[in-house]
């Protein structure tokens, strides 16, 4: 079976890349990538090479597009619990606290902000776009917009969550709202973030280790919190899988981009 997660180990640099590769699927995240990501964020954690990370996706289409469409996640009946594959993803989920430094180009949507809402900062393409089809396919944004309600002013949290399909923002609109540190040239993104990577996994290791949980520790309270209300929200709001799947298949390419 073709690997769907790549891991570039480091040189001297002590940067690692790693690569969601599914192109072909838009990077969307299937049951094997969610399992390969928890792995690969778990053995970098006990890589003593690696002192920064570097996460983008393959191709220049997406770089993810959240969880693969033909995936099926049984629920319990019960409002109060969920399984979510999508929660083991990031980082910061699997206790690393090694700097990751994102580097999207073309799609970032829906799921991709489990990844996204980890990484200490995002390096943007020009091209890149970001939005969250939740509500557009009867579907509560829950996970996702909280951890975007981390990183971007309310209303454009709101705007972005509810907007739904309607509306992508631009990778220039993203950087004015502080969702994205700096937008590169397309094609370039990859290369600005090892180069930022490399600047930081040159620094002492344990200071910078200690810095990341510092600043996480600044938010945690209140998206611990936030959290918590997720599964119930979710169970309560998304409307039945099939319909669904009927709002998905009825979708439309139209959309503004600001």
């Amino acid at each position: 079976m073709t690997p769907t997660v790549r891991v570039e180990t480091p040189g001297d640099d002590g940067v690692a890349l790693v690569t969601i590769d599914r192109p072909e699927r838009h990077n969307a995240i299937d049951l094997e990538t969610a399992a390969a990501l928890a792995a690969t964020w778990r053995a970098i954690r006990r890589d003593d090479a690696i002192r920064a990370v570097v996460l983008t996706g393959a191709g220049r289409r997406a770089f993810c597009t959240g969880i693969d469409r033909s995936v099926r996640v049984p629920q319990p009946a019960s409002p109060y619990a969920i399984d979510d594959p999508l929660l083991t993803i990031g980082p910061k989920a699997n206790d690393l606290w090694k700097p990751v430094v994102a580097a999207v180009g073309g799609m970032a949507c829906g799921g991709a902000f489990y990844l996204l809402g980890e990484c200490e900062f995002l390096i943007a393409a020009a091209s890149a776009t970001f939005f969250d089809p939740h509500t557009t396919y009867g579907m509560v944004s829950a996970y996702e917009a909280i951890g975007m309600a981390q990183r971007m002013p309310f209303g454009e949290v709101a705007r972005m969550a509810l907007m739904g399909t309607a509306e992508r923002l631009s990778a220039a609109r993203a950087h004015e709202t502080g969702l994205v540190s700096e937008v590169v040239p397309d094609g370039e993104a990859v290369a600005a973030a090892l180069r930022a990577a490399a600047v930081i996994a040159d620094y002492p290791t344990a200071a910078v280790q200690g810095t990341v949980r510092a600043v996480w520790s600044a938010r945690e309270a209140a998206r611990a919190q936030a959290l918590a209300a997720a599964p119930q929200l979710i169970a309560l709001g998304n409307a039945a899988p099939e319909l669904q799947a009927r709002l998905f298949a009825a979708r439309t390419r139209d959309h503004r981009v600001r």
